[in-house]
C-alpha cells in the first residue's frame, strides 16, 4: 500500500484466484482495532432500547454492546441490514437480526441511517 500509494488491494489465494478486496483501513483495524470510536453513536434511551446510526461497524457495535454480530461480510450495520433484508428498508420496518429485534427509523439516499434496537423480551 505504502510503495503504490494505494488504499484499496485485492486478496488473491495461491492459486491466483481473487479472493476479495482489502483497504489500508481494513489492515489498520485487523492490527489495532477501531481507530475511530465514538460512543455517541449509540445512546440508550428510557424504555430500555437503544438508537444506534447505522454508520457504526458491526465491530464497534458488537463491542459497544457486547454482541457476537457476523463480521465476516459488510462493515457497517446499514451493510448488514441492507443485506440480510436484500432490499433498503423504509421506515417502520421492524426485523430480527441475528435475534436482536429491531426498527428502522430512518433512510435516506439508498442507506439506513437510524435504527432502534428494541429490548429482548
Amino acid at each position: 500500500f505504502k510503495n503504490e500509494k494505494i488504499r484499496i488491494g485485492l486478496v488473491v489465494d495461491e492459486y491466483g484466484d481473487v479472493q476479495g478486496l482489502v483497504t489500508l483501513d481494513d489492515l489498520l483495524q485487523e492490527i489495532v482495532g477501531e481507530l475511530i470510536t465514538d460512543d455517541t453513536t449509540v445512546t440508550k434511551q428510557s424504555d430500555g432500547s437503544y438508537l444506534v446510526d447505522a454508520t457504526i461497524t458491526v465491530r464497534e457495535l458488537n463491542r459497544v454492546m457486547q454482541w457476537t454480530l457476523p463480521t465476516e461480510g459488510p462493515k457497517t450495520l446499514n451493510g448488514l441490514i441492507i443485506e440480510f433484508m436484500e432490499t433498503i428498508p423504509e421506515p417502520g420496518t421492524s426485523i430480527k437480526l441475528h435475534g436482536h429485534r429491531l426498527e428502522i427509523i430512518s433512510q435516506d439516499n439508498n442507506t439506513v441511517k437510524l435504527v432502534k434496537f428494541l429490548p429482548k423480551k
